[in-house]
């Protein structure tokens, strides 16, 4: 049988470096914006990323789009 697969939400996640250990190495946290219409450009979702890090007090290391989705039989 075949499987399609229908797009449930996406997630923003904004990973920002809050400081760095004993051992002089970075820590990283993630902030996730849940509940992004899975329709939502790629570039709009960026631009979106990066105003938000300018209201961050920490430096934003990256951005990245986590897409969920449902497998079911057609």
């Amino acid at each position: 049988m075949a499987v399609n697969k229908v797009p449930a939400s996406s997630v923003l996640r904004l990973e920002l470096q809050v400081g760095v250990n004993a051992g002089g190495n970075p820590v990283y946290r993630n902030r996730n914006l849940n509940n992004v219409k899975p329709a939502a450009a790629d570039q709009d979702l960026f631009d979106v990323a990066t105003a938000l890090a300018g209201l961050q007090g920490y430096t934003l290391n990256s951005i990245s789009r986590v897409d969920n989705a449902q497998l079911v039989e057609a």
